[in-house]
């Protein structure tokens, strides 16, 4: 077991529990970076200034960085730091968080799920992303091709992606933007959502390449990350069955599972200046690996860390970030998950046959249902 491993092994969190017993901020020799498991440690990593999303020296990841996958990562928000990380930011987040539940609901709702283990793949990974398209004006046409070409385009954002899953993701990335040119051309659209994007996009800088790479880039972190929390739901239901009566509160389930058990297990920093963090001197081009997963399950964030507790009072979790680069989707996640969840459970599957095995990832926790 190390630290990468852990995010898609059956059962990480006693290994995470070793690794913060060692102290909150240690040197893996044979990783060759630093690993953040405690609370404490995560905390300080994701505030610090000099601790960034992408290392100086590669900005953009070698292998898509002369390609169409390449130019939309290179101006998505979660990848920069400054002023094209807050511009982007101050004008997609304000909408995300005043969209309707009603109305994910009632797209959700609009879709046809089915139990068995091709349904529950479709509406883990393609029904968020279409519902995120038809917010911002996209037929339900068109989200269906959208959430196809969005499974192509995260492959850029893997290390472990293969030659022609890069290929194809540059391709998906060229078809995407020109959905969302003719998209931001059509004079008809409807959408409060992408109308005050664009509003408040125009106030912090007229690049519509960037507009447009944004507007991907809130696919590409529904497409995983939802598909992640609706998956890890499912499994702790299958865990929990006498939670099916009827009576569970979708919202607190949710809620705990984000924290008990997250889809991302953990993320990166590339330290840009000398700096101390926890006692630990760093250097320019040190990698900090921060193990989200593990600080959510810290005593010193969470009493009895390691109990799945429904109406767990003061919850604290790290799942969607902190600071500068916390997840400006959280509650349209959660909310799209929670609709999700419940129009399948009308169904009734029979979640007791279920196998899972988690996707291959070095962050991802995200079960494939067979």
């Amino acid at each position: 077991m190390d630290p990468i491993i852990a995010a898609t092994h059956a059962d990480p969190y006693p290994y995470y529990a070793q690794l913060r017993t060692q102290g909150g901020l240690v040197f893996h020799s044979e990783l060759k970076l630093w690993v953040a498991s405690t609370a404490s440690a995560v905390a300080a990593v994701l505030a610090h200034a000099d601790c960034h999303v992408r290392p100086a020296q590669e900005p953009v990841p070698k292998a898509i960085a002369s390609g169409v996958a390449g130019n939309v990562f290179s101006q998505l928000m979660r990848m920069n730091e400054g002023e094209r990380q807050r511009c982007p930011r101050s004008a997609i987040q304000p909408g995300l968080a005043m969209i309707d539940t009603d109305e994910v609901s009632a797209l959700v709702s609009a879709r046809l799920l089915t139990p068995d283990p091709d349904g529950l793949h479709k509406a883990m990974f393609r029904g968020p992303v279409g519902v995120v398209a038809a917010l911002l004006g996209f037929t339900p046409a068109q989200g269906r091709v959208i959430s196809e070409l969005t499974a192509d385009f995260v492959a850029c954002l893997s290390p472990l992606s293969i030659q022609t899953q890069l290929a194809a993701a540059h391709a998906a990335a060229e078809q995407l933007s020109g959905y969302f040119i003719e998209l931001l051309d059509d004079p008809d659209n409807q959408s409060a959502l992408l109308a005050g994007i664009r509003q408040r996009f125009a106030k912090t800088s007229g690049a519509n390449d960037a507009l447009i790479a944004n507007l991907i880039g809130l696919f590409s972190q529904t497409y995983e990350a939802t598909a992640g929390l609706i998956g890890n739901a499912l499994v702790t239901l299958i865990r929990n069955p006498q939670w099916l009566d009827g009576s569970l509160n979708m919202d607190d389930l949710l809620a705990e599972v984000q924290r008990f058990d997250p889809s991302v297990q953990n993320t990166r920093r590339f330290v840009a200046a000398p700096c101390e963090i926890e006692g630990a001197g760093l250097k320019p081009g040190d990698v900090i690996l921060v193990l989200l997963a593990s600080a959510n399950r810290d005593p010193q964030l969470n009493d009895q860390p390691d109990a799945f507790m429904l109406e767990r009072p003061q919850r604290r979790s790290f799942t969607f970030g902190a600071g500068r680069h916390q997840c400006p989707g959280q509650m349209l996640a959660i909310n799209i998950a929670g609709a999700t969840l419940t129009q399948i459970l009308t169904l009734k599957p029979a979640l007791d046959r279920l196998t899972w095995h988690y996707r291959p990832s070095l962050n991802g926790r995200i079960p494939l249902f067979s």
